[in-house]
């Protein structure tokens, strides 16, 4: 457990002293399927550190990997993928199947990258942007099958935009054993004050702050929460039920629904700091998800529109006292090196074939998400969730406090 800690936190504590990289004689050639690629988007910010290093700038250390390939399944206008792909020498292909073999019918890389974020995709009723993962995956599949072999897979953000998809590629690739795994940056983010849940600890609750959209930012809160709620006792149990309350419902809950000292932790955390009362009076339609799991915790995630802007938490152990953080995002460099993290447990799991956090964290976020979008656009229904009540797991990813960046502003 340890070596596999350092394995991730190593990469990027070099990152982060700016030390000079050796040079590397032979890099693992990886492919990368992805929805659209643009200045900023999660592909140039993950991806980006593979091409100009773990500083973005080409002056830290250098990447293990080699990006060999790249398929783009639904580009937008501002898409820069040919530009990126004559200035880094790496191949475009049309299909998914010449980007992993390059061209020679067979499995040709060490690791794919699966990213649709940014593409071009609709959006259904309740919510959901309609991500392509298990198209593409089964795609992916194909090629391991026909050729005999797995290699990792990693997959951004969401296992998949819904339960059902999520499941079916999470036991697919148990089924083949291919190692998986998938999640947002924010777990890996700094933190301010730099605490994580003590492991094995009894916790009662945990309430975090989210913003901007329910799918897209509210998967952000949600793996926040999983990141936390794993480290108590007895490991993860799986999710009983999920509800969402909007309105001045929200309001209306504190005290049953969610503790209201829990939530004016959370914003006293944001930067600047506020305060419940300053959220009654600005954000028009609060959202709250409620989360019952299967042993008895609770977590609640509100999305505070527009007056939150960054992801928070707040918890509570059993009998009682309390701890809470900021996950802070390193944007005002415009470097985004909060995802050098996620990256570095890319990259590690890449060469050694062994998943750098549990991939049931970000399957069960993908499914509180979508019990949340689906008990919304049905009046607030509590979503009983049979499949997720049976995802158990032990954590072995541990937060590790790292300097802030001098040039990144976060105090």
């Amino acid at each position: 457990m340890f070596t596999r800690c350092l394995l991730v936190i190593i990469p990027l504590l070099l990152c982060l002293t700016a030390c000079a990289s050796e040079p590397v004689e032979e890099k693992l050639p990886v492919a990368a399927l992805i929805g659209s690629w643009h200045p900023g988007s999660h592909p140039d910010v993950i991806l980006g550190q593979i091409l100009r290093n773990y500083s973005m700038d080409g002056s830290g250390i250098a990447s293990r990997l080699r990006l060999a390939s790249l398929y783009v399944d639904k580009p937008r206008a501002t898409d820069i993928s040919a530009k990126l792909a004559a200035e880094y020498h790496f191949q475009l292909c049309n299909s998914v199947e010449d980007a992993l073999t390059l061209g020679t019918g067979k499995l040709a890389v060490g690791g794919v990258f699966l990213c649709t974020e940014h593409g071009d995709y609709p959006s259904s009723p309740i919510g959901h942007v309609l991500y392509r993962h298990r198209a593409l995956f089964e795609e992916i599949v194909k090629v391991f099958e026909a050729s005999g072999r797995v290699v990792p897979v990693f997959i951004d953000k969401h296992v998949a935009d819904n339960w059902e998809d999520a499941r079916y590629i999470y036991e697919t690739a148990k089924r083949m054993k291919i190692p998986l795994m998938a999640g947002s940056s924010v777990p890996g983010a700094w933190r301010i004050p730099a605490v994580d849940v003590r492991a094995n600890a009894r916790l009662k609750e945990i309430v975090g702050i989210s913003y901007h959209t329910l799918d897209s930012y509210g998967f952000h809160g949600l793996e926040m929460v999983q990141a936390l709620a794993e480290r108590r006792r007895g490991g993860e149990t799986g999710v009983a039920s999920v509800q969402t309350v909007v309105g001045p419902a929200v309001w209306d809950a504190a005290g049953t629904a969610y503790d209201p000292e829990l939530l004016a932790d959370a914003l006293a955390r944001h930067q600047p700091p506020l305060t419940i009362e300053q959220a009654k009076q600005k954000v028009k339609e609060p959202v709250l998800f409620i989360i019952t799991y299967r042993d008895g915790l609770r977590a609640e995630l509100f999305t505070l529109n527009p007056i939150v802007t960054q992801w928070a938490a707040a918890w509570r152990y059993s009998p009682g006292e309390k701890e809470s953080t900021l996950c802070w995002l390193d944007e005002k460099s415009k470097k985004m090196r909060h995802f050098s993290l996620l990256t570095s447990g890319i990259e590690t799991m890449f060469l050694t074939g062994t998943p750098s956090w549990p991939v049931e964290r970000t399957l069960l976020s993908s499914g509180m998400l979508d019990a949340a979008l689906i008990s919304k656009a049905e009046g607030g229904r509590v979503v009983e969730t049979p499949g997720m009540s049976r995802i158990s797991y032990q954590a072995y990813w541990h937060w590790t406090a790292l300097p802030i960046p001098a040039d990144g502003n976060g105090k």
